[in-house]
């Protein structure tokens, strides 16, 4: 089977890493036929996880290699004792689902927390508008625990490229500006949560798109942190949809 030379990651690669036990049994859990090989550490034989790690490849006939100089080439922490290999792939997102639209997101730590939010909040729809950190950074699935492998997710070009595919969704735009505070909002399915980027939030063009909604929070501090924003939004949403 074809498996591609082993370096550190970069973004140009058809293939990407998922680092850590869980995060690799979710991937083989999910897209076992995208796994080029596994990869594990000597130290991390006896770890949890790796013997049911162990099962699945054999089932599915997915290569096994112990080689601790080569994950230490490509690692992006320490003490890291698996390594799955896997070949990017494109979903799309569903229709008639409650989505998380996020604009122009830049950083990875953020994008990997929102991720495993949503999960935990029971949304699998997600939209990024281009420029974006890309989904398949190893730091990003670390950060997601291995719940990127279990979402569905789709970049646009621009907002308007994702409004024309999706016009029946309700939209709820979070904006230091928004006209209305999330605890007057009712949201109505299918909607979409969509939030702006770290540094800059959304501009005011979004005030005309659906329901623009701000989060009350202390004067003590100009914004809240993009992932707190989105976690507090979803949570809301999910609490108080019809």
């Amino acid at each position: 089977m074809y498996s591609p030379k082993i370096k550190r990651y970069q973004k140009k690669f058809e293939y990407s890493y998922a680092f850590g036990a869980y995060p690799v049994l979710d991937l083989l859990k999910q897209y076992p036929d995208k796994v080029y090989k596994i990869i594990l550490s000597r130290d991390g034989l006896s770890s949890d996880g790796i013997e049911e790690i162990g099962g699945i490849c054999k089932e599915k006939n997915i290569f096994v290699e112990v080689n601790d100089r080569l994950i230490e080439k490509i690692a992006v922490k320490e003490n890291t004792y698996v390594v799955g290999v896997f070949k990017k792939y494109e979903l799309h997102i569903q229709e008639n689902e409650n989505h998380v639209v996020l604009v122009n997101p830049s950083n990875m730590g953020n994008l990997g927390t929102i991720i495993r939010t949503m999960l935990g909040f029971g949304f699998r729809d997600l939209a990024i508008i281009r420029p974006g950190v890309d989904i398949f950074d190893p730091l990003v699935i670390r950060s997601t625990m291995g719940a990127i492998f279990k979402i569905r997710f789709e970049y646009f070009s621009s907002i308007e490229e994702y409004l024309e595919r999706f016009p029946k969704q309700n939209k709820y735009a979070f904006m230091l500006k928004g006209s209305k505070s999330i605890k007057e909002i009712e949201f109505v399915k299918p909607y979409s949560i969509i939030q702006g980027n770290e540094s800059k939030g959304l501009d005011s063009s979004y005030l005309n798109i659906g329901q623009s909604v701000y989060i009350p929070h202390g004067k003590e501090i100009d914004s809240l942190n993009l992932s707190v924003a989105t976690a507090i939004s979803l949570w809301e949403a999910s609490q108080k949809s019809r």
